[in-house]
């Protein structure tokens, strides 16, 4: 597979495109316009469906409800090019949920957002005509570039203002998105806001300027990247197979070449890989938000996780509470992804962001609006 591969600051789109009517007209609870608007933003990947029911609040956003499912919409994909009768039925099923918890809440304004699976496969339109028939919900199939630069915006808070190359990773199910800032010439108190600048465009007037040097979506996930070495038994001899594989697709774009950390360089990295890989270094065995998010972790505690991942094998891995039920047989492939971007760039350091597309949406939709306020964002 050849990645998407676009170079430049100019290579993805200048701005976000503005929310539209409401998929579903709301019916408004007593209490709908007592408060501030709701928001929602639904992220339908290859492998989960996920949605946030947000308020504005300052210049960030309290989230009022939340949904969460593992739907494996790109199940055979791969192999057929096609989405399957059982996985498009799953996934109605989690959208009439979503649907469901819309009308609640009276959402006046959302945007809801489908990425790698549906760019890919043949019957994407169908599919979107059936979920809008059944649900009454319609889906936007968004491309690879929004996607990258909706999940930089949604990881501004976690900017340090040490940093002057920033580079944000969002390992999918489908697909890896990176995307290469400079900061260099923002003055380092205006670093945070220049990342949520980017809400309004890579380049906005009045804005400080965070340039995008170069940007790169590689079609290979979790789910997608597992299944092209499902053929290989041994577990410790996959991983490293699919660890190569991925670090070679990544040749064309590699911002720095260097043996040796380098200062003010920082990695964010957001998924429900890097995510675990966090609460199992933690220990957790609930998974807990509020130590996960801003975790910063080393290369070598990274590394540490990723050998008891192995040493468990596939069994242990199935019955370990630190991965959950529906990461056990999808964290390989993703430690394969996350261990290759530590090996090839010059910092020993990871930012753990509990955040992504969803946060970015409705980042974007209540800027759009004028709702959220400017200030500090940590």
């Amino acid at each position: 597979m050849s990645p998407v591969r676009p170079r430049g600051e100019d290579a993805i789109p200048s701005d976000v495109a503005p929310a539209g009517a409401p998929a579903v007209e709301p019916s408004s609870p007593p209490d709908a316009l007592s408060g501030p608007p709701l928001y929602a933003a639904l992220d339908l990947g290859t492998n989960s469906c996920r949605m946030l029911i947000a308020a504005p609040r300052g210049s960030q956003f309290t989230v009022v409800d939340s949904f969460s499912k593992t739907v494996q919409l790109g199940v055979g994909l791969e192999a057929s090019g096609r989405l399957s009768r059982a996985s498009m039925g799953r996934t109605v099923q989690a959208l009439r949920i979503c649907q469901k918890k819309i009308e609640k809440h009276g959402v006046s304004r959302m945007r809801l957002v489908a990425t790698e699976a549906c760019r890919r496969a043949r019957n994407a339109r169908d599919f979107i005509r059936q979920v809008r028939r059944e649900t009454g919900l319609s889906l936007e199939v968004i491309p690879a570039e929004e996607e990258a630069r909706l999940a930089v915006i949604s990881c501004a808070p976690l900017v340090s203002k040490r940093t002057e190359q920033l580079l944000v990773i969002d390992i999918g199910g489908g697909s890896t998105e990176l995307v290469w800032i400079d900061l260099s010439a923002v003055a380092p108190e205006d670093r945070p806001r220049a990342i949520m600048g980017m809400r309004k465009g890579f380049t906005a007037p009045g804005q400080p300027l965070a340039r995008v040097v170069d940007w790169i979506s590689v079609p290979l996930g979790v789910a997608t990247l597992k299944d092209q070495f499902a053929d290989v038994e041994d577990d410790a001899a996959r991983f490293a197979l699919m660890s190569w594989y991925f670090e070679e697709n990544l040749a064309g774009f590699s911002p720095y070449h260097a043996e040796q950390p380098r200062e003010g360089f920082q990695i964010i990295g957001t998924s429900g890989t890097v995510t675990t890989v966090a609460a199992s270094f933690l220990g957790l065995r609930r998974y807990d938000r509020t130590k996960v998010d801003g975790l910063r972790m080393t290369s070598t505690q990274i590394d540490t996780v990723i050998r008891d991942y192995l040493s468990l094998g596939p069994d242990g891995r199935r019955t370990d509470p630190r991965i959950g039920r529906d990461r056990h047989t999808l964290i390989m492939s993703g430690a394969a992804i996350l261990q290759a971007l530590m090996r090839i760039w010059p910092t020993d350091r990871l930012s753990v962001a509990d955040r992504g597309l969803r946060e970015g949406l409705l980042y974007a939709q209540m800027s759009a609006d004028g709702v959220l306020e400017d200030g500090p964002y940590r």
